[in-house]
C-alpha cells in the first residue's frame, strides 16, 4: 500500500498539468479545446478523488495541500473560461 507522501507525491503530475495548460506552457499539440477540456477535467477529477481518500489516510493527514486544492480550483476555472 502506498503512502499518504507517496500518493500526494504522484498527484502533482496532475497539479503540474492544470497549472501549464492554465499558462499556456503544456504542449497540447493539435487537440481541439473541447479535449484539452477533458484532459483537465480528468485531472480535476483525480485530484478530488485523491483528497477524498481514507485509505491511505489523506483526508486525516495533516500536511498542506494548498497546492492540490488551488489547482482543483485553477482547473474548473480553467474549464468556464474555455468552454
Amino acid at each position: 500500500m502506498q503512502t499518504v507522501t507517496e500518493v500526494l507525491t504522484a498527484a502533482t503530475d496532475s497539479v503540474t498539468l492544470i497549472n501549464e495548460v492554465n499558462a499556456g506552457t503544456w504542449n497540447v499539440g493539435s487537440m481541439t479545446q473541447e479535449e484539452i477540456n477533458d484532459m483537465v477535467q480528468r485531472n480535476v477529477d483525480h485530484l478530488e478523488l485523491i483528497l477524498a481518500y481514507t485509505e491511505p489516510d489523506i483526508v486525516g493527514d495533516s500536511s498542506d495541500k494548498s497546492s492540490y486544492t488551488d489547482a482543483i480550483a485553477t482547473g474548473n476555472t480553467y474549464i468556464t473560461n474555455n468552454s
